[in-house]
Protein backbone atom coordinates (compact mmCIF):
# COMPACT_ATOMS: atom_id res chain seq x y z
CA UNK A 1 0.00 0.00 0.00
CA UNK A 2 2.59 2.64 -1.23
CA UNK A 3 0.95 5.95 -1.98
CA UNK A 4 3.85 8.20 -1.32
CA UNK A 5 5.13 9.22 -4.45
CA UNK A 6 4.63 8.06 -8.19
CA UNK A 7 8.31 8.07 -7.58
CA UNK A 8 8.23 5.08 -5.72
CA UNK A 9 6.52 2.81 -8.58
CA UNK A 10 8.86 0.60 -10.59
CA UNK A 11 10.10 0.47 -14.17
CA UNK A 12 7.85 -0.12 -16.84
CA UNK A 13 8.40 -3.92 -18.44
CA UNK A 14 8.32 -1.93 -22.13
CA UNK A 15 10.92 0.49 -20.74
CA UNK A 16 13.00 -2.51 -19.26
CA UNK A 17 12.75 -3.76 -22.14
CA UNK A 18 13.93 -1.19 -24.04
CA UNK A 19 17.13 -0.36 -22.44
CA UNK A 20 18.04 -4.34 -22.73
CA UNK A 21 17.96 -3.50 -26.51
CA UNK A 22 19.61 -0.55 -26.34
CA UNK A 23 22.49 -1.97 -24.22
CA UNK A 24 23.27 -4.33 -27.44
CA UNK A 25 26.45 -3.52 -29.46
CA UNK A 26 28.10 0.24 -29.45
CA UNK A 27 26.99 3.38 -30.63
CA UNK A 28 28.24 7.14 -30.62
CA UNK A 29 27.79 9.05 -26.84
CA UNK A 30 26.30 12.17 -26.25
CA UNK A 31 23.15 11.98 -28.28
CA UNK A 32 24.69 11.06 -31.58
CA UNK A 33 22.93 8.13 -32.59
CA UNK A 34 20.18 6.80 -34.49
CA UNK A 35 17.96 5.87 -31.55
CA UNK A 36 18.00 9.21 -30.23
CA UNK A 37 17.00 11.03 -32.95
CA UNK A 38 14.13 8.75 -33.34
CA UNK A 39 13.07 9.27 -29.38
CA UNK A 40 13.14 13.73 -30.38
CA UNK A 41 11.28 12.82 -33.25
CA UNK A 42 8.84 10.90 -31.55
CA UNK A 43 8.62 13.63 -28.74
CA UNK A 44 7.81 15.86 -31.79
CA UNK A 45 5.29 14.21 -33.11
CA UNK A 46 3.04 13.60 -30.20
CA UNK A 47 3.09 17.29 -29.34
CA UNK A 48 2.63 17.93 -33.12
CA UNK A 49 5.40 20.14 -33.25
CA UNK A 50 8.32 19.62 -36.00
CA UNK A 51 10.54 22.08 -35.51
CA UNK A 52 11.08 21.77 -31.92
CA UNK A 53 14.30 21.64 -29.91
CA UNK A 54 14.46 18.07 -27.99
CA UNK A 55 16.95 17.64 -25.32
CA UNK A 56 16.84 14.50 -22.73
CA UNK A 57 18.30 14.66 -19.29
CA UNK A 58 17.95 12.38 -16.13
CA UNK A 59 15.55 14.71 -13.54
CA UNK A 60 12.95 16.80 -13.55
CA UNK A 61 14.82 18.80 -11.16
CA UNK A 62 17.60 19.66 -14.00
CA UNK A 63 14.96 20.09 -16.77
CA UNK A 64 13.14 22.62 -15.08
CA UNK A 65 16.62 24.37 -14.23
CA UNK A 66 18.04 24.26 -17.33
CA UNK A 67 15.05 25.17 -19.33
CA UNK A 68 14.34 28.44 -17.32
CA UNK A 69 18.55 28.99 -17.97
CA UNK A 70 17.72 29.31 -21.49
CA UNK A 71 14.59 31.51 -20.80
CA UNK A 72 16.10 34.60 -18.67
CA UNK A 73 19.08 36.07 -17.33
CA UNK A 74 20.54 36.46 -13.81
CA UNK A 75 18.56 39.43 -13.59
CA UNK A 76 15.15 38.25 -14.53
CA UNK A 77 12.47 37.49 -12.15
CA UNK A 78 10.54 33.98 -12.92
CA UNK A 79 7.20 34.05 -11.44
CA UNK A 80 5.54 30.71 -10.22
CA UNK A 81 3.05 29.56 -7.94
CA UNK A 82 3.79 30.06 -4.12
CA UNK A 83 4.00 26.14 -3.81
CA UNK A 84 5.57 25.23 -6.63
CA UNK A 85 8.30 23.07 -7.11
CA UNK A 86 10.92 25.01 -8.69
CA UNK A 87 10.01 27.07 -5.28
CA UNK A 88 10.19 24.47 -2.29
CA UNK A 89 11.70 21.54 -3.81
CA UNK A 90 14.87 22.01 -6.10
CA UNK A 91 16.95 23.48 -3.40
CA UNK A 92 17.77 26.37 -5.67
CA UNK A 93 18.63 24.63 -8.69
CA UNK A 94 16.54 27.13 -10.44
CA UNK A 95 18.29 30.09 -9.18
CA UNK A 96 21.75 28.64 -9.27
CA UNK A 97 21.43 27.48 -13.00
CA UNK A 98 19.54 31.21 -13.98
CA UNK A 99 22.77 32.44 -12.29
CA UNK A 100 20.40 34.27 -9.75
CA UNK A 101 17.17 34.94 -11.37
CA UNK A 102 14.64 36.11 -8.42
CA UNK A 103 11.73 33.25 -8.13
CA UNK A 104 8.87 35.71 -7.88
CA UNK A 105 6.04 33.86 -5.72
CA UNK A 106 2.65 33.96 -6.86
CA UNK A 107 -1.10 33.25 -5.12
CA UNK A 108 -3.94 30.98 -6.82
CA UNK A 109 -6.07 28.37 -6.08
CA UNK A 110 -4.84 24.82 -6.31
CA UNK A 111 -1.46 25.63 -7.48
CA UNK A 112 -3.43 27.56 -10.93
CA UNK A 113 -1.87 31.02 -11.15
CA UNK A 114 -4.00 33.92 -11.42
CA UNK A 115 -4.16 35.58 -14.24
CA UNK A 116 -4.78 39.14 -12.63
CA UNK A 117 -2.65 38.45 -10.23
CA UNK A 118 0.16 37.85 -13.05
CA UNK A 119 -0.71 41.00 -14.50
CA UNK A 120 -0.30 42.80 -11.80
CA UNK A 121 3.30 41.59 -10.16
CA UNK A 122 4.66 42.13 -14.17
CA UNK A 123 3.44 45.50 -14.35
CA UNK A 124 4.75 46.21 -11.16
CA UNK A 125 7.91 44.98 -11.69
CA UNK A 126 8.46 45.82 -14.66
CA UNK A 127 8.59 49.41 -13.53
CA UNK A 128 10.83 49.22 -10.62
CA UNK A 129 13.73 49.94 -12.92
CA UNK A 130 16.98 48.66 -11.52
CA UNK A 131 16.55 47.63 -8.12
CA UNK A 132 13.88 44.85 -9.15
CA UNK A 133 15.31 43.68 -12.05
CA UNK A 134 13.24 42.88 -14.64
CA UNK A 135 10.12 40.28 -15.74
CA UNK A 136 11.78 37.24 -17.75
CA UNK A 137 9.72 34.54 -17.63
CA UNK A 138 6.32 32.52 -15.73
CA UNK A 139 6.36 29.25 -15.03
CA UNK A 140 3.48 26.63 -14.23
CA UNK A 141 3.26 23.41 -13.02
CA UNK A 142 0.52 20.60 -15.16
CA UNK A 143 -0.76 18.77 -13.30
CA UNK A 144 -0.46 21.00 -10.01
CA UNK A 145 1.42 20.27 -7.04
CA UNK A 146 -2.27 20.36 -5.73
CA UNK A 147 -3.10 17.73 -8.34
CA UNK A 148 -4.84 20.09 -10.76
CA UNK A 149 -5.36 20.67 -14.45
CA UNK A 150 -4.49 23.66 -16.53
CA UNK A 151 -7.04 23.69 -19.13
CA UNK A 152 -6.94 25.19 -22.55
CA UNK A 153 -8.00 28.29 -22.23
CA UNK A 154 -6.73 29.04 -18.80
CA UNK A 155 -3.31 28.38 -20.18
CA UNK A 156 -4.01 30.96 -22.93
CA UNK A 157 -5.30 33.23 -20.66
CA UNK A 158 -1.87 32.97 -18.71
CA UNK A 159 -0.02 33.25 -21.87
CA UNK A 160 -1.64 36.68 -23.45
CA UNK A 161 -0.17 38.14 -19.91
CA UNK A 162 3.04 36.71 -20.60
CA UNK A 163 3.22 37.82 -24.20
CA UNK A 164 1.85 41.06 -23.12
CA UNK A 165 5.11 41.58 -21.06
CA UNK A 166 7.21 39.69 -22.78
CA UNK A 167 7.92 36.58 -20.21
CA UNK A 168 8.96 33.19 -21.47
CA UNK A 169 5.86 30.57 -20.46
CA UNK A 170 8.02 27.64 -19.30
CA UNK A 171 5.48 24.46 -18.08
CA UNK A 172 6.73 22.06 -15.49
CA UNK A 173 5.23 19.08 -16.78
CA UNK A 174 6.83 16.19 -13.89
CA UNK A 175 3.31 14.72 -14.41
CA UNK A 176 2.64 16.16 -18.26
CA UNK A 177 0.88 12.61 -19.00
CA UNK A 178 -1.52 12.67 -16.54
CA UNK A 179 -2.37 16.56 -17.31
CA UNK A 180 -2.80 15.58 -20.80
CA UNK A 181 -5.59 12.76 -19.58
CA UNK A 182 -7.10 15.11 -17.71
CA UNK A 183 -7.42 17.47 -19.94
CA UNK A 184 -9.14 15.84 -22.56
CA UNK A 185 -7.07 17.34 -25.39
CA UNK A 186 -4.04 16.68 -27.28
CA UNK A 187 -0.53 17.61 -25.77
CA UNK A 188 -0.69 20.49 -28.46
CA UNK A 189 -3.29 21.92 -27.14
CA UNK A 190 -2.14 22.12 -23.74
CA UNK A 191 1.25 23.32 -24.95
CA UNK A 192 2.35 25.22 -27.98
CA UNK A 193 -0.94 25.52 -29.38
CA UNK A 194 -2.04 27.47 -26.30
CA UNK A 195 1.27 29.74 -25.63
CA UNK A 196 3.98 27.57 -24.05
CA UNK A 197 7.48 28.28 -24.96
CA UNK A 198 9.40 25.77 -23.23
CA UNK A 199 7.89 22.76 -21.84
CA UNK A 200 9.60 20.11 -18.64
CA UNK A 201 8.16 17.12 -20.15
CA UNK A 202 8.67 14.21 -17.69
CA UNK A 203 8.80 10.43 -18.30
CA UNK A 204 9.97 9.32 -14.28
CA UNK A 205 6.66 9.67 -12.70
CA UNK A 206 4.89 8.11 -15.52
CA UNK A 207 7.17 4.86 -15.52
CA UNK A 208 10.42 5.52 -16.76
CA UNK A 209 13.73 4.79 -14.73
CA UNK A 210 14.80 8.49 -14.85
CA UNK A 211 14.07 9.76 -17.95
CA UNK A 212 12.96 13.52 -18.97
CA UNK A 213 12.69 16.03 -21.94
CA UNK A 214 13.11 20.00 -22.41
CA UNK A 215 11.23 20.74 -25.33
CA UNK A 216 11.97 24.11 -26.38
CA UNK A 217 9.23 25.17 -29.05
CA UNK A 218 11.34 28.20 -30.35
CA UNK A 219 14.23 26.58 -32.29
CA UNK A 220 15.98 29.55 -31.54
CA UNK A 221 16.50 28.45 -28.01
CA UNK A 222 18.44 25.03 -29.51
CA UNK A 223 22.17 26.17 -29.31
CA UNK A 224 21.62 27.69 -25.23
CA UNK A 225 20.09 24.83 -24.20
CA UNK A 226 22.55 22.58 -25.57
CA UNK A 227 25.35 24.64 -23.93
CA UNK A 228 23.68 24.70 -20.72
CA UNK A 229 23.09 20.83 -20.04
CA UNK A 230 26.64 20.17 -21.51
CA UNK A 231 27.85 22.80 -18.84
CA UNK A 232 25.51 21.92 -16.04
CA UNK A 233 26.53 18.12 -16.44
CA UNK A 234 23.41 16.56 -18.30
CA UNK A 235 24.62 15.90 -21.44
CA UNK A 236 25.22 11.75 -20.51
CA UNK A 237 27.53 10.58 -22.31
CA UNK A 238 25.63 7.37 -23.00
CA UNK A 239 22.89 9.05 -23.47
CA UNK A 240 20.58 6.06 -25.69
CA UNK A 241 19.73 4.98 -22.49
CA UNK A 242 17.35 8.13 -21.98
CA UNK A 243 16.31 7.68 -25.20
CA UNK A 244 15.44 4.07 -25.30
CA UNK A 245 12.67 5.20 -21.97
CA UNK A 246 10.95 7.57 -23.84
CA UNK A 247 10.73 5.54 -27.31
CA UNK A 248 9.64 2.81 -24.94
CA UNK A 249 6.39 4.83 -23.46
CA UNK A 250 6.06 7.33 -26.63
CA UNK A 251 5.08 3.71 -28.51
CA UNK A 252 2.07 4.00 -29.49
CA UNK A 253 -0.07 5.35 -27.17
CA UNK A 254 1.19 3.86 -23.79
CA UNK A 255 2.65 7.14 -22.05
CA UNK A 256 -1.56 8.06 -22.02
CA UNK A 257 -2.39 4.56 -21.39
CA UNK A 258 -0.35 4.19 -17.92
CA UNK A 259 -1.29 8.05 -17.03
CA UNK A 260 -4.93 6.99 -17.41
CA UNK A 261 -4.71 4.20 -15.20
CA UNK A 262 -2.76 6.33 -12.56
CA UNK A 263 -5.53 9.04 -13.17
CA UNK A 264 -8.29 6.91 -12.87
CA UNK A 265 -7.05 4.93 -9.79
CA UNK A 266 -7.09 8.52 -7.96
CA UNK A 267 -10.62 9.16 -8.80
CA UNK A 268 -12.08 6.05 -6.99
CA UNK A 269 -9.61 6.32 -4.20
CA UNK A 270 -11.16 9.45 -3.71
CA UNK A 271 -14.83 8.54 -3.93
CA UNK A 272 -14.53 5.73 -1.80
CA UNK A 273 -12.45 8.05 0.66
CA UNK A 274 -15.74 9.83 0.89
CA UNK A 275 -18.47 7.78 0.64
CA UNK A 276 -17.01 4.85 2.94
CA UNK A 277 -14.07 6.52 5.68
CA UNK A 278 -16.50 7.93 8.22
CA UNK A 279 -14.91 11.94 8.63
CA UNK A 280 -12.90 11.86 5.32
CA UNK A 281 -13.12 14.48 2.93
CA UNK A 282 -11.16 15.72 -0.28
CA UNK A 283 -8.75 19.34 0.08
CA UNK A 284 -8.90 19.43 -3.26
CA UNK A 285 -10.58 17.92 -6.41
CA UNK A 286 -8.82 14.52 -7.61
CA UNK A 287 -8.26 16.02 -10.87
CA UNK A 288 -5.19 13.81 -11.54
CA UNK A 289 -2.76 11.06 -10.12
CA UNK A 290 -2.89 12.81 -6.61
CA UNK A 291 -5.35 12.93 -3.75
CA UNK A 292 -5.38 15.15 -0.78
CA UNK A 293 -7.38 14.51 1.68
CA UNK A 294 -7.84 15.35 4.61
CA UNK A 295 -8.43 12.83 7.50
CA UNK A 296 -9.72 12.22 10.82
CA UNK A 297 -6.46 11.54 13.26
CA UNK A 298 -7.67 8.15 14.29
CA UNK A 299 -8.09 6.58 10.61
CA UNK A 300 -4.73 7.98 9.96
CA UNK A 301 -3.32 6.23 12.59
CA UNK A 302 -5.08 2.82 11.33
CA UNK A 303 -3.77 3.36 8.14
CA UNK A 304 0.24 3.68 8.85
CA UNK A 305 -0.13 0.97 11.93
CA UNK A 306 -1.32 -1.29 8.88
CA UNK A 307 1.57 -0.67 6.38
CA UNK A 308 0.71 2.20 4.38
CA UNK A 309 2.90 4.92 3.11
CA UNK A 310 2.03 8.02 2.09
CA UNK A 311 3.00 11.65 3.22
CA UNK A 312 0.84 14.30 5.49
CA UNK A 313 0.47 17.74 3.58
CA UNK A 314 -0.49 20.50 6.15
CA UNK A 315 0.08 22.95 3.46
CA UNK A 316 -2.58 21.65 2.20
CA UNK A 317 -5.32 21.53 4.39
CA UNK A 318 -5.91 22.83 8.52
CA UNK A 319 -4.32 20.34 10.25
CA UNK A 320 -5.04 19.84 14.49
CA UNK A 321 -5.57 16.93 17.30
CA UNK A 322 -8.31 15.91 15.94
CA UNK A 323 -7.55 15.74 12.21
CA UNK A 324 -4.56 15.58 9.33
CA UNK A 325 -4.17 16.52 5.76
CA UNK A 326 -2.32 14.05 3.62
CA UNK A 327 -1.39 13.17 0.14
CA UNK A 328 -2.56 9.93 -1.74
CA UNK A 329 -0.05 9.55 -5.13
CA UNK A 330 -1.59 6.86 -7.63
CA UNK A 331 0.57 5.16 -10.31
CA UNK A 332 0.69 3.48 -13.21
CA UNK A 333 1.06 0.46 -11.30
CA UNK A 334 -1.26 0.99 -8.21
CA UNK A 335 -3.92 -2.02 -8.27
CA UNK A 336 -7.19 -2.51 -7.18
CA UNK A 337 -6.16 -4.71 -3.80
CA UNK A 338 -3.90 -1.25 -2.77
CA UNK A 339 -6.72 0.89 -2.48
CA UNK A 340 -9.05 -2.42 -1.14
CA UNK A 341 -6.09 -2.56 1.79
CA UNK A 342 -5.59 1.22 2.42
CA UNK A 343 -9.52 1.97 2.72
CA UNK A 344 -10.27 -1.29 4.78
CA UNK A 345 -6.99 0.37 6.80
CA UNK A 346 -8.47 3.96 7.40
CA UNK A 347 -11.66 2.37 8.23
CA UNK A 348 -10.91 -0.17 10.68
Amino acid sequence: MNFASDNASGVHPAVMEALAAANEGHVLGYGRDALTEAAEDRVREVLDAPEAAVMFVSTGTSANAIALAAAVQPWHRVFCHEDAHIEGSECGAPEFFTGGAKLTLMPGEGGLIDADALEHAAGFWAGEGLGGGQPGAVSITNATESGRIWMPEAIREISAVAKQHELVLHMDGARFANAVVASRSSAADVTHLAGVDILSFGGTKNGAMGAEAIVAFDPALADRLAYLRKRGGHLLSKHRYLAAQFYALLNGDLWLELAAHANDCAAHLAQRLTAEVEGARLAHPADSNQVFAILPADADDRARAAGAQYYKWPSQGEDSGEQVTVRFVCSWNTTGDDIDGLIAALRG
